[in-house]
This record gives C-alpha cells, structure tokens and sequence, in this order.
C-alpha cells in the first residue's frame, strides 16, 4: 500500500517537475546560442567593414608608393640624353658620320652598364643609327632607320621626347627618352622595365600601369602587355598599335565590375585600385585578394564575439546555480583567456612587422623624395655646368694659338684658369651625387653655414628667378643632424616656396635665422600667397597637398626627418606669405 502510494506521488508531482526542469533548461540554453549568434553577426559585420577599409587604403598608399618609386626611376634616366646632347664625342660623331663613331660605341656600351640602361644609341641626321651600345650584337641598332618614329620626329621638333613601343630590332617593349643634339643629331635611351616587374611580382598581388586610352604598358604579368582594360574605338585602336609598333591589341584579359577585378577561371575575385593618371597619363593599379583576409578577420571576429557572449550568459546562469556550473565557468574562462592571450601575440607580431615596414617604406619615401628634386633642378645642373664647359673650349682654344706663338706664361694663366671653372664644375656636381646619395641614418654634429650652402648651390639655377636673402651664419655654428638629411628639408621648403611664388611680379624668399642657448631656428619666408586655410591645419599628413600636380608627401618626409633628428618642423602664423620654421639641437 505504502509502495503505491509513492509510485503515485512520484507520477503526479515528481515526474512534471522533472519535466518542467528540462523544458526550461532547453530554453535557457538555445536563448543562449541565440543572442550568441546574433551578438556574433553584429560584431562580424561590423570587423567586416572595418577591415575592408584598413586593407583598400592600405593597397592605395602601396599603389601611389609604387608609382612615386616608377617616376623616380624614369626621372633618374631623363639626365642621360640631357647630358650626352652636348658630349665631345656625340657632337663629332653626328658631323662627321659612322667613320669616326666606333670610340663613341664604346663610351656608350660603358655608359649603358653603368647605369643599367637597356641600350644607348646615337641617331644622324638622316634618320639613322651612327652608333650603340649594343654595337657588338647580332641585333646592334647601328645603320637602322629611325627617322619614322615619333620619338625622333618630336625630338628634332620639339628638341625632346617620349615614347612606349615596342622596339623594331629588339622587339622588346620600352620607354623611349630622346634629346637633339647640337647639330641636328638625337641622342635615344631606352628603359626597360623588367627588374620592376620582377619586383612586383615578388611582392604580391597583380601590378600594372595603363595609358591615357587604358592599354597596359608594364605589368608583373608580362602577358597582359599591350591588352585593353576597356573598349576603345577602331581609330584610336589604330593609332594605338601605330605608335607603340605592335601588330594588335590583346583583349581584355579580365572582367573588372567597379573595383572588383575577376580573372577567366578562378572563382576568387580581387580588389583593384588606381592611382591618379600623373603628367605622361600613367596610372598604376594594383589587385589583390582581400576576401580571404577579411573572411579570416570576420570568422575570428565573430568567434570571440560568440565566446565572450557565451561567457557572460555563462557567468549569469553561474549566479544561479553556482555549486552545479563552477567547474564549467572555470573552463570557459580559462579558454576565453588563452584564446585572447593568442590573439594579443598574433597583434603584437604584426603590429611589430608593420612598424617595421613602415620604416623600410618612410625611408624608400625620403629616397623618391631625394630623387624626384634631382629630376626638378636638371636645367639647374645643365645651366651652372654649360656656361664652364663653353669657357673652357675658349681658353683651350687661345692656348693653342699662344703655345705656337711661344708665349709660355699667357698659357700658363689660360691653365689656371681652366683649373678654377674645372673647381667649379666638381663642386656643382659633388653637391648633387651627395644630395641624390641614400642617407646613412648618422646623426652627428654638422655646420650649419655648410648645410645652407650645400641647398643653396642645388637650387642656384631656380632661386636666380627670385630676390634671396641668406644671412651670415657664424662657421662655428654647429647642430645635430644629417647633412644630407638637412639638406633635404631645406630644399623641400625652398623648392615649396619657389612654386609658390611662381608668376608674382616680386619674388622673394629669405632665410632667416634664430640661435638660443640650446636650440637654432632656420625660418623660410616668403612672399607667396600663403598657405590654404583649408589644408593648413593638415600640412603634415600624407597625401594632403593644395598643389593640383602634388602627391603631398614632400612635407611629411621633411617633418619625419625633424623628428628623426630630434628636431620639429611647423608652420608659423603669418599675414602674407609662408612660414616654415626647422628647429634643430645646438652643439654648445
């Protein structure tokens, strides 16, 4: 009897309460996945977006990094036909035709190595090839008819050009820069392109530049040279492979819808992005696969969002039932602890790896700087050095007349004085090679008189448009710095100001200067239109310039060089004009 009276009790309370107990364990635990879920979805999207644009301006920096670092390779090689325009031997050459050429054939193979050109070549009045460095080869340009490219018709018009084609001998792809010379001649050299691809490929993603019609020219996939990004006409198409010297354009070789780029076959799409077109109507693109990367940082995203959620519904339902769910809580913690323990190594990693890089990037910008201003001032560099060169022909000249006349100390004078233009020709370009020189990174004490000067004889040429005032810099005055780096800096804001000053009526620029116990002031003053407001209080940062032709990086890398050499650099108030005041260390 007392047995069925409990077996009764157990089916009328005990057993619903049971079942009451697991309904509502069932709806606290899939209540728990749910906001987890949510939670999850809501933190991913939001690591989505976040991440998809750290990595789009990520690339674009890269991408205009590439293409300040392609300009300054092509404005390396601009100097090469400048300078060989009025050579000795090139003069004589195009006079007197192939007959006296073979010494300059060498000169030009030699040249050719030294500066990693492709080739060198000399054209005559006629149209054709009087000497190359390839000379030697099976395919040498020698005796070859030029006179119906556009590079030499422009340069013996216009007295210079450029052209990308594809070469008539060598067919290999290129970029033409010629010069005419003094006597109707023109000097070519060709640059290839194939070490920057090489470049570009090892360093990831798809890199490609197109022309003004959308054609790629250079590539880090050679077999997309000469392929259309875009539909273009049946003339343009024409004129197109007219000029570049190719038989046909190749088709488009992938699909691009906005910024996503899809190749044929492959199911993963990249990103592409492009930098502005610069004054040759090139601009650099760059494809890379970002989905992976943001699909990772959102699946980790969401995941820790999920755990950290679980935790805390975890920890709540703990409260509850404490003595029963302590051991798991311990567990859960302990992981959620290790997985963010792992996450926050993974961080410090890369944040480690990208401070290095930008180093490596801050200081490849200094170079591109440096090297981009030898391209600015090369008619700066051609004036100081013609006006020696020229003189020294005439004093060669009068010595010889006196040496047959016997009059040894009248030669005598005309040596010293071709010894003196000769000082000059050497200081000019001493400056230059130390001003275009990667910088060693010591920092020291430096003369500030010399810094000065240094900057002032590589602007010599474009600060004779302008009234300059320099004041007098004590010799013992000394600062700690780079003199190379000063330099650079120097010469950025007086380049800035040059610019500036560009069709006043009264152009002026001054130095001047500002010494305190421990501290020394170099001011750069002038008497422009000043500084736009609207940029003003963004001078600094990357990529913010009131130039229409500026990258507005100039000033960035000059304020990161003060920084570097425990200096400043700021832009002071001023009523009319501009203010750039460099504050360096003393050396006491």
């Amino acid at each position: 009897m007392l047995c069925k009276l409990l077996h009764m009790t157990a089916r009328r309370h005990i057993l619903p309460a049971m079942r009451t107990m697991k309904r509502a364990t069932l709806v606290r635990i899939l209540a728990a996945v749910l906001l987890s879920v949510a939670m999850a979805l809501l933190v991913g999207g939001i690591a989505e977006r976040r991440a998809r644009a750290d990595l789009v301006e990520g690339m674009t920096a890269d991408a205009r990094l590439r293409q300040v670092l392609l300009a300054s390779e092509i404005a390396r090689f601009r100097l090469l036909p400048l300078a060989l325009a009025d050579d000795r031997d090139v003069v004589g050459a195009v006079r007197s035709g192939r007959t006296v050429a073979h010494r300059l054939d060498i000169k030009l193979a030699s040249l050719a190595q030294a500066t990693g050109a492709s080739v060198i070549y000399v054209i005559g009045r006629d149209g054709r090839a009087i000497a190359a460095s390839n000379w030697q080869d099976r395919q040498s340009f020698v005796g070859s008819d030029y006179g119906f490219r556009r590079y030499y018709r422009e340069a013996m018009q216009d007295g210079a050009a450029t052209q990308f084609a594809l070469g008539t001998v060598s067919h290999r792809p290129g970029l033409y820069l010629s010069r005419r010379t003094a006597d109707g001649g023109v000097v070519v050299v060709k640059l290839e392109f194939d070490r920057i691809e090489r470049e570009w490929r090892a360093a990831g993603g798809i890199t490609f530049v197109t022309d003004r019609s959308g054609v790629i020219l250079i590539s880090s996939r050679p077999e997309w040279r000469f392929a259309i990004t875009r539909p273009i006409g049946v003339r343009q198409a024409a004129a197109v492979r007219t000029d570049s010297g190719v038989g046909a354009l190749r088709p488009q070789p992938f699909a691009l819808d906005g910024a996503t780029l899809r190749l044929p076959g492959r199911r993963a799409a990249l990103h592409d992005v492009a930098t502005d077109t610069d004054e040759g109507g090139w601009r650099v693109h760059l494809a890379m696969p970002i989905q992976p990367t943001i699909n990772g940082v959102v699946r980790g995203s969401a995941l820790a969002a999920a755990l950290v959620t679980l935790a805390l519904i975890a920890l709540a339902w703990g409260a509850r039932e404490r003595s029963r769910r302590r051991a798991l809580r311990t567990s859960e913690l302990e992981a959620a602890v290790a997985d963010r323990t792992r996450a926050l190594r993974t961080e410090i990693e890369e944040r480690i790896a990208a401070e290095t890089r930008a180093a490596e990037l801050r200081e490849g910008l200094r170079q591109a700087n440096r090297l981009a201003a030898l391209g600015q001032i090369t008619a700066s560099v051609a004036h100081e050095t013609a006006q020696p060169v020229a003189a020294i022909r005439n004093y060669v000249t009068t010595a010889r007349q006196l040496l047959a006349r016997g009059e040894a100390r009248a030669v005598d004078d005309n040596l010293g004085a071709i010894a003196r233009l000769t000082d000059r020709i050497g200081l000019v370009t001493a400056e230059l090679r130390g001003f275009a020189r990667k910088g060693s990174g010591t920092i020291g004490p430096v003369v500030l008189a010399e810094v000065v000067e240094g900057a002032r004889l590589i602007l010599k040429e474009r600060l004779s448009a302008v009234a300059f005032a320099v004041p007098d810099i004590p010799p013992d005055l000394i600062v700690v710095a780079g003199r190379v780096r000063l330099e650079q800096v120097l010469v950025n804001l007086l380049q800035n100001a040059i610019e500036a000053l560009a069709g006043r009526p009264d152009p002026r620029i001054a130095i001047e200067l500002d010494v305190r116990d421990t501290m020394v002031s170099l001011i750069v003053v002038d008497n422009g239109p000043g500084v736009d407001p609207a940029v003003a209080g963004r001078m600094f940062t990357p990529f913010v310039t009131s130039r229409p032709n500026g990258l507005g990086l100039g000033l960035v890398i000059a304020q990161d060089i003060m920084t570097d050499l425990g200096g400043a650099l700021r832009l002071l108030p001023s009523t009319s004009g501009a203010r750039f005041e460099a504050t360096l260390r003393r050396v006491p």
